[in-house]
């Protein structure tokens, strides 16, 4: 069984040992850098090597032999992956710390193909001499955990949330020893949950106060050692449950009602009755416990939003909300019972211990930064000029007044006003163009001509005004930018003409929703056919004849009062057949109620007679429960008479 340790009582000799462990647990550098020289200057010889620090050259032949050697080559992977250069001396020395050695690293043959050498010792050389770009680097995620590493193959790990908030990452050992420190009357904590009602609090004792040492032991005495005390003890506690979550519901009433309402039922009054005991018994509490929460290092609090309102930021609170001492568990938590406090007290001071050897620790961490998501690169954005804004066009004074009046126009006619409209167009109605004026894009209206306004909006005297006085023409095309859709979408309760294909042209006639409307077209166009072409470019299906209308209407109101006459005598039909048959059911419920004359010594069934199911119709359960006794005793008597005779 693994040993296990208490973060307040970690032994001296594995404390002394530890090292904080980055991401990464690769041994420290090789000594190579006692060997590694910085570049000088670059040379003004013609014959000379830049990159392996300035080395110079007798002749050609010289130099070209330079540049084939795995000396040269090293320098310039090594400059490449941004290291520094070496010596030959000290490339030398490198190469001798190998087990392989160089063979004929300097003839011709081989000067396309790198040597296992040279290799090796790129592959080794870290990338030290310049940091990565921003495109390079990984963003690994900071875990809940902090590890030590204690050589040779043991690591700890301690919860991140035990630190003071503003402790930088190194110096997070420094802080671990700190926590061995003795400290009087003790180390506190404070723990609260509060999830669906139902409520845990503590508080424990982390770390025994100085003053309480175990006492040495006698070898002297025959009494055996006593226990050594516990590091955690709890030194307070409270746990209850409130009604204030719907089952299977999830959410407590306060959220549900700010987001879909109040509810009015007896269960929400009794859920909202539940969170505002839950808050006054947690804040009973929490001033009852005031002078051990001020004691505590760490107050642990699982809560959600709405939740910690009952704990932070009301008037005269225990735990003020901007308190350092606040931490939230690192981990997942269940439902808060007394058992769950104190298995999350355990998780935050056992430390976690794992032993693995520094080749094992450095394949981890690569393979963990190889599974992560490589970044983005972020392309350079060249910055283009932001196109200045058009600054909106001031209207002159005669333009404003001519966009009033089109503006005044089409209000009265949508809202009907005739009386003010005719008047306004004696007056302005030359201005505006006539009445077959299309209407301005501004406007933002989507018809073509007032005609098509008037009979958008079911307008009846305003459009036989515009027809019959100011010779309108409805042989106007309605605009396809999205007026067809709207009124193929818009019901008519009214008997409208079938509306026209999506991808046909309409006309006013076409707009019209009511048949009141429709008849002024077909009025007008009986009265003065010459006009316009009312049964072609119009879409006017036919004339309007007062004479045939009322014929039409008369036969309706005839066909309909026929039909309510034939439902009257349908419905007295049926009445009659009603009361007949009622009138059959009770003879032959009478009939058969009537005693049978029967014949004493005939054959009789057992059970009783055919009729006995129609006997007991309409009776009780007792009643027919003892009839059915009575029946049962007949034929019990009527087999004992045939046993009797035989």
């Amino acid at each position: 069984m693994a040993q296990r340790y208490h973060v307040f009582s970690l032994p001296p000799e594995l404390l002394e040992t530890l090292v904080p462990r980055n991401l990464i647990s690769q041994p420290p550098p090789p000594a190579v850098s006692t060997i590694i020289q910085t570049a000088p200057p670059v040379s003004d010889n013609a014959r000379a090597c830049n990159i392996c620090l300035g080395a110079t050259f007798a002749d050609v032949t010289e130099q070209r032999s330079h540049f084939r050697s795995d000396w040269h080559r090293y320098n310039v992977k090594v400059r490449l992956r941004g290291g520094s250069p070496v010596t030959e001396l000290a490339f030398a020395q490198l190469v001798d710390g190998l087990e392989d050695s160089l063979s004929g690293s300097a003839s011709s043959d081989e000067s396309s193909d790198d040597s296992d050498a040279v290799k090796v010792l790129v592959n080794k050389i870290k990338r030290t001499s310049r940091s990565p770009s921003l495109s390079e680097e990984r963003q690994t995620p900071l875990t809940a955990l902090t590890w030590f590493h204690s050589p040779p193959s043991t690591q700890i790990g301690v919860y991140r949330m035990l630190f003071p908030i503003d402790t930088p990452t190194p110096s997070y050992l420094a802080e671990l020893k700190s926590f061995q420190e003795r400290v009087e009357g003790g180390r506190k904590w404070a723990m609260f949950m509060v999830a669906g009602g139902h409520f845990a609090g503590a508080i424990v004792e982390v770390s025994r106060p100085a003053e309480d040492q175990d006492s040495t032991f006698s070898a002297k005495t025959k009494k055996k050692p006593p226990k050594p005390k516990p590091e955690t003890s709890i030194l307070k506690h409270k746990t209850f449950h409130r009604y204030t979550t719907r089952r299977k519901q999830g959410g407590s009433q306060s959220v549900n009602d700010n987001s879909k309402g109040a509810a009015i039922s007896a269960g929400a009054m009794l859920r909202r009755y539940g969170e505002q005991a839950l808050r006054d018994d947690i804040r009973n509490l929490l001033l009852d416990w005031a002078d051990d929460i001020q004691d505590c290092e760490r107050i642990w609090l699982r809560a959600s939003v709405s939740n910690r309102r009952i704990f932070l930021d009301y008037e005269n609170c225990v735990i003020n909300k901007g308190d350092d001492r606040l931490r939230t568990f690192p981990f997942p938590t269940r439902r808060p019972t007394q058992s769950e406090l104190v298995r999350c007290l355990l998780e935050l001071t056992q430390i976690k211990t794992s032993h693995l050897t520094e080749e094992a620790l450095r394949a981890q961490d690569e393979a963990f930064l190889a599974s992560l998501p490589k970044p983005k690169a972020t392309p350079s954005v060249v910055p283009t000029a932001v196109p200045e804004k058009a600054k909106p066009q001031r209207l002159t004074k005669e333009e404003e007044a001519y966009r009033e009046k089109w503006s005044r126009l089409l209000d009265m006619i949508s809202k009907g006003r005739s009386e003010p409209l005719k008047s306004f167009w004696e007056r302005e109605g030359a201005s505006l163009g006539g009445v077959d004026a299309l209407i301005p894009e501004w406007t933002g209206d989507r018809h073509a001509s007032l005609l098509q306004i008037a009979v958008q909006s079911g307008q009846e005297d305003v459009t036989r005004w515009l027809l019959y006085e100011l010779h309108a023409d409805p042989t106007i095309l309605v605009p396809s930018s999205g007026v067809l859709q709207e009124a193929a979408n818009e019901s008519d309760t009214s008997n409208a003409p079938p509306l026209q294909g999506v991808g046909s042209r309409r006309t006013a006639y076409d707009l019209a929703r009511a048949r009141a409307v429709r008849d002024i077209f077909r009025q007008c166009a009986g009265d003065h056919p010459d006009w316009w072409d009312w049964f072609g470019a119009a879409h006017v299906p036919s004339t309007f004849n007062k004479e045939r209308e009322e014929a039409r209407d008369e036969k309706k109101k005839q066909r309909k009062k026929g039909l309510k006459e034939k439902m009257r005598e349908r419905e007295a039909r049926e009445r009659e057949r009603e009361s007949k048959q009622s009138d059959i059911d009770d003879e032959q419920v009478e009939a058969k109620s009537e005693p049978r004359s029967q014949d004493p010594t005939a054959p009789r069934k057992l059970g009783g007679s055919s009729g006995a199911v129609d006997g007991v119709v309409g009776l009780t359960a007792e009643l027919r429960a003892k009839v059915e006794r009575e029946r049962r005793a007949r034929a019990a008597e009527a087999r004992l008479k045939i046993l009797t005779r035989a």
